[in-house]
């Protein structure tokens, strides 16, 4: 016999009733951004190495560490699957001027890959929900996009998410920042692990975000960049509060919540949880106005957010709300293979009117007991048992019997016309 194959460690089957979850999700969020008037985009998984060391970051973990990466056989060009998908989407509407014509509002859902240590809620294939808006420079979209995000965790249910933002300004401001950084890093260098020497001159502000619990006190007292902000900064920073405000959002000012790339410019901002551990950042975004020309696009505005589907479900559970895939309405009884062709043509109309069926299937030794099937009937959780047996086929009919509200219950449906009766049958 051969070896048995697993998965890819890190790498997850979703099975059902796990699967009924995620499309359960999956349907909340298709709904929230037709209402918000987000459109889907779809882009490869595998794009250009080269794609991601200049719209992630040649110095961030993403890109030394994490990243799928390959040469194709064909040609030699280096590939990578995808670490994350905005670099992905502003690729796409570079190639295809997506924004010729006016801003757009985009939104995706797919599978993501990083190279790094599986954990809860963070594993090497994960799912990201993103949200992008390219074209618009205002700080109405920012706050948009967070409301977007806000209203979504709203109507999942979810509780005790906090708001945290930041303003990174324009990139003198960041500049000016960046020097002050430095010198102060430069005078507490024995306080500094590996890392954060290395990023020293190249990515300081990384160094603000440190998980070493011996460098944090130091970091809390590094300079903030809300102090080099000018005016025009601060009045987009004040105009997306007020919009939160007047939205009944609450939100926080985190001085430390930074992005370490030059082209993120004015809002960032986070969703976190506590009931998670480590993991607690549910959605991260930001304002990436500088991304389209480093990635050979004209110069365009943009903002949007990433949300790890594993640790929103992983909170769903957490918090104890019901999700899944809703019972079948009806659950088929069919006594013996001759009363097959009946029962499939009826199913058939029946789902055609929007009615779902589970039907039993019988096996090598027959279809069974009627006991039996109902049993299976009743475990499916169908509100409803359609039988097919021989007296009512005999007399153009099929038995409807309640198995939940009004347990037990039954009459007699004629099999002629299925459509006049399936609106009976859904819950």
């Amino acid at each position: 016999m051969a070896d048995k194959l697993n998965a890819v460690k890190g790498m997850n089957d979703i099975l059902p009733p796990d699967s009924a979850r995620w499309e359960w999700l999956e349907d909340k969020v298709r709904d929230l951004m037709a209402r918000y008037a987000y459109r889907m985009i779809r882009t490869p998984v595998v794009e250009p190495t080269q794609l991601f060391v200049r719209g992630t970051g040649q110095t961030t973990d993403i890109v030394e560490k994490e990243m799928y990466s390959f040469e194709d056989r064909l040609n030699g060009e280096q590939l990578t699957l995808r670490p994350e998908n905005t670099p992905g989407v502003v690729r796409a509407a570079i190639e295809h001027n997506l924004t010729y014509d006016g801003g757009k509002r985009l939104y995706y859902m797919g599978p993501m890959f990083r190279h790094e240590r599986p954990q809860r809620g963070r594993y090497r294939q994960f799912y990201q929900l993103g949200a992008e808006v390219l074209g618009h420079p205002g700080p109405e979209v920012d706050a948009e996009l967070m409301l977007l995000a806000h209203q979504l965790f709203t109507e999942l249910g979810l509780q005790d998410i906090r708001v945290e933002m930041n303003s990174l300004g324009v990139p003198a401001e960041r500049q000016a920042h960046r020097a002050a950084l430095v010198a102060y890093f430069e005078q507490h260098q024995d306080v500094l692990d590996a890392d954060a020497k290395r990023r020293l001159h190249t990515n300081p502000l990384r160094i603000l975000d440190t998980k070493n619990p011996a460098m944090q006190q130091m970091a809390a007292g590094a300079p903030q960049l809300l102090a080099y902000l000018g005016e025009a900064s601060l009045k987009h920073l004040d105009t997306v509060k007020a919009l939160l405000d007047a939205c009944g959002v609450r939100w926080s000012i985190n001085p430390r919540l930074v992005r370490g790339l030059d082209y993120y410019s004015h809002t960032v901002f986070e969703f976190i949880t506590d009931q998670l551990g480590a993991q607690g950042t549910l959605c991260g975004g930001g304002r990436y106005d500088g991304l389209f020309e480093i990635l050979g696009g004209k110069p365009t505005p943009a903002v949007g957010w990433g949300m790890g589907l594993e640790r929103v479900l992983e909170l769903l559970k957490e918090q104890g709300t019901a999700t899944g895939a809703p019972a079948p309405d009806a659950y088929a009884i069919v006594p013996d293979a001759q009363a097959l062709p009946v029962a499939m043509r009826t199913l058939q109309a029946l789902r055609a009117a929007g009615v779902s069926v589970q039907m039993h299937a019988g096996g090598a030794e027959g279809f069974g007991s009627m006991k039996s099937q109902f049993k299976k009937a009743d475990g499916s959780g169908a509100h409803h048992a359609l039988v097919f047996g021989a007296d009512e086929l005999a007399a153009g009919e099929v038995t409807v019997k309640a198995l939940r509200d009004g347990q037990g219950a039954q009459q007699r449906r004629p099999l002629a016309t299925p459509q006049d009766w399936a609106a009976t049958l859904r819950a």
